[in-house]
């Protein structure tokens, strides 16, 4: 239980972990609450029960790993469930949504996105589940 919070001393896990939680607080909120041009929740569970076969309660879980995990990176608390958790979240999206449409983001308005943006997201999140919190973590000091 104890690897749960361990983590190494390191800078860079904190420079990981706010860029994924920034990065995850608008594309989370997009999703939750609609802001930023989503489509809110309703919108999207019903979108990935439709599109990809993805039961609602699942959908639910994947929501609620996206917003809870933005905190959990801000502060650096139980930084590797919720690494794991958003890695298998975005590793869902990337071969769900993703996959098809080759390597590289969308040249041009209305093409659909390939899987660049998704796999660096989904490094991260592996970087922090092996890594840790890092520095300047809630998980660092409960370790000590």
């Amino acid at each position: 239980m104890a690897w749960i919070l361990d983590t190494s001393p390191s800078y860079s896990f904190v420079v990981l972990r706010l860029g994924l939680a920034v990065t995850f607080f608008f594309h989370s909120t997009q999703h939750i609450f609609g802001w930023f041009g989503g489509r809110g929740g309703k919108g999207h569970l019903a979108n990935w029960r439709d599109k990809y076969n993805i039961p609602v309660p699942i959908g639910a879980l994947g929501l609620f790993t996206e917003f809870f995990g933005v905190f959990a990176l801000l502060t650096g608390c139980l930084t590797r469930p919720f690494a794991l958790g958003l890695a298998v979240f975005i590793a869902t999206a990337m071969l769900k949504s993703h996959w098809g449409h080759g390597f590289f983001l969308a040249r041009r308005p209305g093409e659909a996105n390939g899987i660049e943006y998704t796999m660096a997201l989904f490094l991260m999140a592996m970087a922090l589940l092996i890594g840790g919190g890092g520095a300047f973590s809630v998980d660092r000091l409960l370790s000590r």
